[in-house]
């Protein structure tokens, strides 16, 4: 759905908080940390540092601020106060939030002490495969074009991309249209128009690209046990390009 200049503005700063949460995790050390304990550390900084609303909790019945998806957990992991972050881990943290309105959607694969050269490696090609993405948002460009250079990217450096899962619309709510794929045809797929906001949101493996889902009917595994590193900015169709709305401080486009 195209947003208006005034509903833009509102989407902008939701993203400049939602960018603060991960800014304030990037100062925070991880590891001997539970999920939980990480999930209740968020929704705390939500709530009450900046007074906005965690949009994942009650939605679809999740119970949770946040998903927390470890080693080869793709996504949708749930906190848990026995699962534990160690070194050596890499752990996604998918956070949306709500102010004033409208939401904000975002991930970051963390490195947690000394991880493993090829682990780092992984993390690394999701994260550039995320911004091989963005990189193709523009008026007139397609759909396709994201999903290709996002797979393109993923596959010339040995690795798969998750297809179930897709980044999607956001706005008023967490999921509007379109679904926003990590693979596609150039010049295929819906138009960009300016106003338009989605977000983009790779999950890239190590292995295979199938995935299964656990008996708590929301964690998803890979297939083949192996390391998944994912990343997410939401982001809005400008006159000329692009501009990211969850972008971080330590992040230049």
């Amino acid at each position: 759905m195209v947003k208006t200049h005034d509903e833009l503005a509102l989407m902008r700063i939701s993203g400049r908080l939602l960018a603060r949460v991960f800014e304030m995790l990037d100062e925070t050390d991880l590891a001997g940390m539970s999920t939980l304990a990480i999930n209740d550390l968020v929704e705390r900084f939500i709530t009450h540092d900046l007074a906005a609303r965690p949009a994942s909790k009650g939605q679809y019945g999740f119970k949770f601020v946040l998903n927390c998806s470890i080693n080869q957990v793709v996504c949708h992991g749930v906190p848990d106060a026995d699962t534990v972050v160690r070194d050596g881990d890499i752990i996604n943290l998918d956070i949306t939030m709500e102010k004033n309105g409208f939401i904000a959607d975002s991930s970051k694969t963390y490195l947690v002490g000394e991880v493993a050269p090829a682990a780092r490696r992984l993390v690394k090609v999701a994260q550039e495969a995320m911004w091989q993405g963005i990189r193709q948002v523009k008026p007139g460009a397609h759909l396709g074009d994201i999903g290709f250079a996002i797979e393109r990217h993923a596959k010339r450096h040995g690795y798969s991309v998750v297809r179930e899962y897709c980044g999607h619309g956001i706005g008023r709510e967490m999921h509007e249209a379109p679904e926003v794929m990590n693979f596609g045809k150039p010049g295929k797929g819906a138009r960009l128009r300016e106003g338009m906001t989605f977000t983009i949101e790779p999950m890239v493996n190590q292995g295979t690209r199938r995935v299964e889902t656990e008996e708590d009917g929301w964690t998803v595994v890979t297939g083949d046990g192996k390391l998944s590193a994912q990343f997410e900015h939401t982001v809005a169709v400008t006159a000329t390009g692009v501009e990211v709305l969850t972008l971080r401080r330590d992040e230049v486009v």
